[in-house]
């Protein structure tokens, strides 16, 4: 798992600027254009990812995996709604805690919202959690599970889960995009780190949110709830970041989005008692 890791790192500093040169390249010919609104250290996130599944048939052929149960998991025919109560689980807290603070003044209105923009939102909600499930909770997850340390697996999981998403070069990192910039990236991620406010607010509540989505797939034995929570956070919280604009910085309490804060860790535990109540519920009405 070392090995697998530091090599998706490596392979993912290659990928990055092939991958921005590739989305330049393609606006400027007038397709995807708004792939010309990101900046890099965007597509080396994305690199990420994609390095982590070219990396996975390697992994996976070292492990002898061959079934889905070998990552404990089952077919789950009612998926279609685990997706839909998983999203309203997720976005309908989160937006409330919005109009909370709105009442509170420390959001106020900018309605912003344009169709193209909720096109993109719609988008991201879709593909992201079914990419991030699929990789965190489907794969790593099942693979670490086969340990039989089931706390250990997830606790291993939402770590590594907060941490990518947390390991974030500052924006403008790499002005001028070079074969090195994702080199470059690497040794910028730890910049965040010297504020302990913004690690305590951002990082946590990412942790959390790793845990809960680990928990759902772990007692559901499925990735539909988890899909539903995750596409509903990201959509809840890029409507709000549409409609609202911060009016004061809070940290810990609330920060830049939805998702960082001590209130927004409150609303996600909330949120997970919900669901741990919804999961009792369905498994006594299909007994």
């Amino acid at each position: 798992m070392l090995a697998y890791f530091a090599g998706t790192i490596l392979l993912a500093a290659l990928l990055a600027p092939f991958l921005f040169w590739g989305a330049q390249d393609l606006a400027a010919h007038g397709f995807l254009v708004f792939l010309a609104n990101f900046d890099f250290e965007t597509f080396f996130h994305r690199a990420l990812l994609l390095a982590g599944l070219l990396l996975l048939w390697p992994l996976l052929r070292s492990i002898r995996l061959r079934r889905l149960s070998d990552l404990d998991l089952t077919p789950n025919r009612r998926w279609w709604r685990d997706l839909l109560v998983g999203f309203a689980l997720a976005a309908i807290p989160l937006l409330c805690c919005g109009a909370a603070l709105i009442a509170l003044h420390v959001y106020s209105w900018r309605w912003t919202l344009t169709g193209s923009a909720l096109a993109k939102l719609v988008a991201a909600s879709t593909i992201v959690p079914l990419i991030e499930e699929t990789f965190f909770r489907g794969l790593l997850l099942g693979i670490l599970l086969r340990s039989g340390r089931k706390y250990l697996s997830i606790l291993v999981t939402s770590a590594i889960f907060s941490i990518l998403h947390f390991l974030k070069a500052p924006q403008h990192t790499s002005p001028v995009v070079t074969w090195s910039s994702g080199f470059n990236s690497i040794a910028h991620s730890f910049a965040q780190f010297h504020d302990p406010l913004l690690v305590a607010a951002a990082f946590t509540t990412l942790f959390a949110i790793g845990w809960i989505l680990a928990d759902a797939r772990v007692r559901t034995r499925s990735l539909w709830l988890p899909i539903g929570l995750h596409s509903g956070w990201i959509l809840g919280n890029g409507i709000f970041n549409r409609m609202a604009r911060r009016q004061i910085l809070a940290l810990p309490w609330v920060g830049k989005n939805l998702l960082v804060g001590v209130v927004p860790l409150a609303v996600c535990l909330l949120t997970w008692l919900v669901v741990l109540g919804w999961i009792r519920y369905d498994a006594k009405r299909r007994n």
